[in-house]
């Protein structure tokens, strides 16, 4: 079990080497910098526009992270988990490279809202680890992270944060001169991954603007650094010995792990003279993915000959794929390790609309967001035959009143609506079909006394869950309030204090699950009398900046009545391991820390120490031990050189062994990574065109994420070389 000295003890002693977040999430200013026109113009990182309206992140009460521009680009994967994964506070679910979801402090799934441009991301991923976000992250111009409670403004799913991302599907600003193209293309060595995508507006006159986009990524199965089974699955497997023992023994490719992506969007807006704006976008995704195979040790030798068959059908069916979509040789070209190979065909279409009006007197603006989307995934088997089909259609929409600012105080007003429907079609319809109806009304506000800024904000949400197939229909009335305050403490230190109650009501997942899920390997049950989740959360954040140095420090406690968890049981149904939901009370703590400092300026270029700390212990009370897939310590830093046409960084990222596990659950060994990067502005500083190499994983260690259910069939990538340039004009 790991003791809060010996963290400390740990975290001090990296400190010595490292000093402060990178400084890919605490940019000054924007990214590329210089003169843009409109279309190409962001919001600096100190405004958080996760919000009815634009937020000082100084004095938001949250900790806040931003990433833009070069910063973006840094990080940029296939995946809004992965590519959010070495934020403070963040973690994420990496059920393989292609489905990960972003974990906040240890919490995720119906805990977390991934949002487009303020809008849910109309899938169901909230439903199984397996199941891939419906964002393509290529096509994010800026990706914001609010850590803590968001409930109150965006639902009760938030009751553990935001992960916003906003791209420039609806045009917001009216381009200069002609059409205006932005541009991402990249490759990188461990998947043989290639990506490429590009949007573009053009000016149409009268204030209207029209858009298009498109994306393609196509990746092989990667490559792991050391084993790609765990030393504890290897171990087992050499006491049977034979085929079991040698498959267990590979090293390298982890199976069944290619992937093929494309989207297509096209958009219309109107921005008017006098701020009105009234916009629409409608999208289309494919998405087609395998899921890591594991090493099932107990019916290995019965299913092996089953396998080998089907292996030979699902290379065959490729080959005859007209459509692309098998990978020919990219899909199982390797032995299955004892399971069969599991595909994810997932498709959605998607309307957005976005528009506001300006209004005079106490209000300074009508603000409205809406959207629908008719989503679908195949969960196919080796032959190519599909297994299950989930089908989901989805919309929502909200209104937000902004007040005009006066004396000090300003805030806004919403209402929100939300709908769900939901099917399962197949042998393993583990979630009979459901709806889902959320109607939210919240309010926030916020009072500038010069010596302190206070805000408050609170939310009313009415749920209906039903489920029409096996009788099944609860309701909840969800309230959740907020109150925080914001001081200056001089000599450029801040200090913020909140304080949060929030409710959320079960999800459908967790009251009506009750069957196999082939992709996970599981038999889920749920529990339909499960309580509303009730959460006691108070933080701290410390800001300060300074002449060559900056730092923000965040520190949180919360406490959950009724908390539901995903549970191992130990026993078996269908030939699979049963996880059970479970409700209990449940507390949670940590910190994160993040600052830089500058070591030298040479022209304009700047030389700073950065480095990143977090940490997360939860635990369930009443004697129930620790809460599953928590992750451990983590320390990064490095030294980063950026303001000039040619910046790079060297970084060394540190995660620490996880003991304290749950009943059933394995622990997982720490790692070390190296990593480095260069980047190049041909153009000039002020331009937004850059080219980055990266060498991600220099020495190929392997590593396991302890918050992935696969973390002991599917390591994370081993060296990966990535090449990726970002343009626009």
């Amino acid at each position: 079990m790991m003791k809060f000295s010996s963290v400390l003890a740990s975290g001090t002693a990296w400190a010595a080497l490292v000093l402060a977040v990178p400084a890919v999430a605490a940019d000054d200013g924007a990214a590329g910098g210089g003169e843009q026109d409109a279309s190409h113009r962001q919001p600096s990182t100190e405004i958080i526009v996760t919000a009815p309206y634009d937020r000082n992140r100084d004095t938001v009460v949250q900790a806040v992270t931003v990433l833009q521009g070069d910063a973006l680009q840094l990080q940029q994967r296939s995946t809004i988990g992965e590519t959010l994964a070495r934020q403070p506070g963040v973690s994420a679910s990496f059920f393989g490279p292609n489905a990960s979801r972003p974990i906040l402090r240890g919490l995720d799934a119906e805990r977390v809202r991934v949002l487009t441009d303020g809008i849910g991301s109309f899938d169901v991923s909230n439903t199984s680890v397996d199941h891939a976000v419906a964002i393509n992250p290529l096509l994010a111009d800026r990706i914001e992270i609010v850590r803590g409670p968001a409930a109150l403004l965006y639902g009760s799913g938030a009751i553990g944060g935001v992960v916003n991302m906003r791209d420039l599907r609806i045009p917001r600003d009216v381009p200069e001169g002609g059409p205006h193209v932005d541009a991402v293309s990249g490759y990188a060595s461990a998947a043989k991954e290639r990506n490429v995508g590009a949007s573009v507006n053009v000016p149409l006159g009268g204030g209207f603007v029209a858009h298009g986009d498109g994306s393609f990524f196509r990746s092989s199965d990667y490559r792991s650094g050391g084993f790609v089974f765990s030393k504890p699955f290897r171990e087992e497997a050499a006491e049977q010995g034979g085929e079991v023992a040698e498959d267990a023994a590979a090293r390298g490719r982890v199976a069944n792990t290619a992937a093929r992506t494309w989207d297509v969007a096209g958009g219309l807006g109107w921005i008017g003279a006098d701020g009105a704006s009234f916009g629409f976008a409608v999208s289309h995704l494919r998405n087609r993915y395998g899921i890591p195979n594991g090493l099932d040790l107990a019916h290995h030798d019965e299913h092996e000959e089953e396998h080998d068959e089907d292996h030979a059908e699902a290379l065959a069916a490729a080959a005859e794929d007209d459509h692309g979509d098998g990978h020919g040789d990219e899909h199982g070209h390797e032995e299955g390790h004892g399971h069969e190979d599991i595909t994810l065909s997932m498709r959605q279409t998607r309307v957005d609309m976005r528009g506001s009006v300006p209004l005079g007197g106490a209000f300074k603006e009508l603000k409205v967001r809406g959207g629908w989307a008719n989503y679908r995934h195949d969960e196919l088997e080796s032959n190519g035959a599909i297994g299950t089909s989930f089908f989901n259609r989805s919309w929502e929409a909200r209104a937000e009143l902004v007040q005009a600012q006066r004396g000090g105080w300003q805030g806004a007003t919403g209402v929100q609506m939300f709908s769900r429907n939901f099917r399962a079609v197949g042998e393993e319809a583990y979630i009979p079909e459901n709806e889902t109806r959320q109607f939210g009304v919240f309010t926030l506000q916020e009072l500038d006394l010069g010596y302190a800024r206070l805000e408050a904000s609170g939310r009313f949400e009415h749920s209906t869950v039903r489920s029409d197939a096996i009788g099944a229909r609860r309701t909840f009335n969800a309230v959740s309030v907020s109150a925080g305050a914001s001081v200056p403490l001089g000599d450029g230190w801040r200090l913020a204090l909140s304080l949060a109650r929030a409710e959320r009501a079960p999800s459908a997942e967790e009251l009506f699950a009750n069957g196999a899920h082939a992709a996970t390997r599981a038999f889920e049950i749920g529990n339909p009398n499960f309580r509303k989740e009730r959460q006691l959360g108070l933080e701290g954040v410390l800001r300060g900046r300074g002449k060559g140095w900056r730092v923000e420090a965040s520190a949180f406690v919360n406490r959950f009545d009724n908390f539901i968890a995903l549970d191992p049981t130990g026993t078996e149904q269908d030939e699979l391991p049963v996880f059970r939901y479970v409700q209990a009370d449940a507390s949670f703590y940590g910190f994160e820390l993040s600052g830089a400092v500058t070591l030298a300026e040479v022209g304009q270029t700047r030389i700073e120490a950065t480095a990143m700390a977090d940490y997360t212990r939860a635990k369930m009370l009443g004697g129930g031990g620790a809460v599953p897939r928590i992750p451990p310590l983590r320390l990064l830093g490095g030294i980063e050189a950026s303001g000039g046409a040619v910046g790079g960084r060297v970084e060394v990222e540190h995660v620490a062994a996880q003991r304290r596990v749950a009943a059933l659950e394995t622990t997982t060994p720490g790692w070390t990574m190296i990593n480095a990067s260069i980047s190049w502005k041909p153009f000039g500083v002020d331009a937004p065109t850059t080219l980055l190499l990266q060498a991600n994983n220099i020495f190929d260690v392997e590593a396991r994420r302890h918050t992935s259910f696969l973390k002991d069939v599917a390591p994370l990538p081993g060296r990966d070389i990535r090449i990726s340039a970002r343009i626009a004009f």
